[in-house]
């Protein structure tokens, strides 16, 4: 490691930086998460977390009342009432609720969802220009607040009903959202984020990296906080103390929740054998691999897998 990649800092300025800011629950989505997701925020309120990506999902979500920070890569954005923001699923996203006040909705749709039936949606989606960091909010005057507020208690009502015709429904309405949305086009201005949650988004999207094991010939990457240091071309106690003072966790609690998130996935999703996902993460053998997952979730892979699939 090259003593130059270290970073250097006053203790006062490591002290500010470090120390003074809001705990950020590190969130996956649940394994059997659905397809859409849509909750209004009165009943379901927001609260500090960062999303690493491979969240698989689109993320809208809208604010009638409210503040907090939303910072998406290394894009932040202070954002309040009649605003709007689109989140893709590539993104490291977080959130800090800066008011006790809150209102909107948001809904989460996963790609598979549209269809073939509505894949012109889709591609919509994926054309749309505001779902890029540096483009992801956008002010809304009151009265176009007012009409995507109505398209999300639109689709909030249709996918808690029993219409046959409700995803057609809901569609439609997401397709008004988007066209309300760009109608708007009003960007807000970004602002810097620190240096420390730099090292932050650059450690999680490490390793998120390092752990997408996509076919039985590939293997994790990185295993240790030392080697995720030396990638990151920082001193392991200040990456350790930096995240350990955002997050709540050490580097090393980090690396084995997402080696246990890619465990489960590979369990739940794949018919590999419980070897070839051992191999796959790095683990020495199955024993090895059998012994972390027990300690972690107190029952065995083969037993997880098949409660997860009964």
């Amino acid at each position: 490691m090259e003593n130059s990649g270290i970073p250097r800092m006053e203790l006062e300025k490591f002290a500010a930086d470090g120390y003074k800011v809001p705990l950020l629950n590190v969130e996956h989505l649940p394994l059997d998460a659905s397809y859409f997701i849509i909750e209004n925020r009165d009943e379901y309120p927001v609260k500090d977390y960062i999303s690493p990506h491979r969240r698989k999902f689109y993320k809208i979500f809208h604010m009638t009342a409210g503040t907090g920070g939303l910072t998406i890569g290394l894009h932040r954005y202070e954002m309040g009432p009649d605003e709007i923001a689109f989140l893709h699923p590539d993104e490291i996203m977080s959130w800090q609720t800066t008011s006790a006040e809150t209102g909107g909705h948001f809904c989460l749709i996963h790609p598979d969802y549209f269809g073939h039936e509505a894949d012109h949606v889709l591609q919509l989606f994926r054309q749309y220009p505001y779902f890029q960091p540096d483009k992801a909010v956008i002010r809304l005057e009151p009265e176009q607040s007012a009409r995507i507020n109505g398209f999300f208690g639109t689709m909030f009502r249709e996918d808690r009903g029993y219409h046959d015709d409700k995803k057609q429904a809901i569609m439609l309405q997401l397709q008004m959202l988007l066209l309300e949305s760009r109608r708007a086009g009003k960007n807000r201005a970004e602002m810097p984020v620190s240096e420390g949650y730099g090292h932050i988004y650059r450690f999680l999207s490490l390793l998120e990296s390092s752990f997408q094991v996509q076919n039985r010939d590939s293997m994790v990457k990185l295993k240790t906080a030392a080697e995720f240091a030396d990638q990151l071309h920082v001193h392991p106690n200040y990456l350790n103390a930096l995240i350990r003072n955002h997050t709540g966790k050490t580097l090393r609690e980090h690396i084995q929740d997402r080696l246990l998130h890619e465990a489960k996935s590979l369990l739940v999703q794949t018919d590999w054998e419980i070897n070839e996902i051992s191999n796959g993460l790095g683990f020495s053998g199955q024993a090895a691999f059998t012994t972390f997952f027990r300690k972690k979730v107190n029952v065995s892979p083969s037993l997880f897998r098949k409660n997860a699939c009964a």
